[in-house]
């Protein structure tokens, strides 16, 4: 289908939870592609169908060679906690220390309503956790400690973002 831009910090629809899929149509396929075409973009890991306008309930991933795709995804276990740099497509240029589970186990769907369940560890785990939050409403910044909270929002307060996004808009 189609590379889609990407909504940035600011935009309600990164603060909206996904509605669950009910309907398995051309559209949801439709939608599924754009995913799955837009996380395969350099630097990328996952995508949350909000971050491109959408407020169903999917997500893409694309690490260490696992691409995939969940609809109405859960997550179903998580295991041991490690701290560990997370970066969010939405608020380009910053980056935090977050806590996340090392393993992650997340179930859902797949276009023919067949059930589905991920497994990650590392970075996909943290994939996994990241990209379901984003279906509902919540980003990486949000679950902060309290110092590196403060520290991104100074970032966020001085421009840095509206920078980030000036800097990663095409010229013509």
């Amino acid at each position: 289908m189609s590379v889609r831009p990407i909504r940035i910090l600011g935009d309600p629809v990164l603060r909206t939870p996904g509605d669950p899929v009910t309907r398995f149509d051309d559209g949801l396929a439709g939608l599924v592609a754009d995913l799955l075409d837009t996380v395969q973009e350099p630097g990328r890991a996952g995508l949350a169908a909000n971050q491109i306008g959408s407020t169903l309930a999917v997500f893409s991933y694309n690490v260490d060679g696992h691409l995939g795709y969940l609809i109405n995804p859960r997550i179903v276990e998580l295991d041991s906690n490690e701290d560990g740099p997370e970066g969010c497509l939405s608020i380009p240029g910053i980056t935090a220390t977050r806590a996340r589970s090392a393993r992650a186990v997340a179930t859902g769907v797949n276009l023919r309503q067949e059930e589905v369940t991920v497994t990650g560890t590392g970075e996909l785990a943290r994939c996994l956790q990241h990209e379901t939050d984003h279906l509902r409403g919540e980003l990486f910044i949000d679950r902060l400690d309290a110092a590196e909270r403060r520290r991104v929002m100074r970032q966020l307060n001085a421009g840095q973002l509206g920078r980030a996004v000036a800097a990663s808009r095409p010229t013509e």
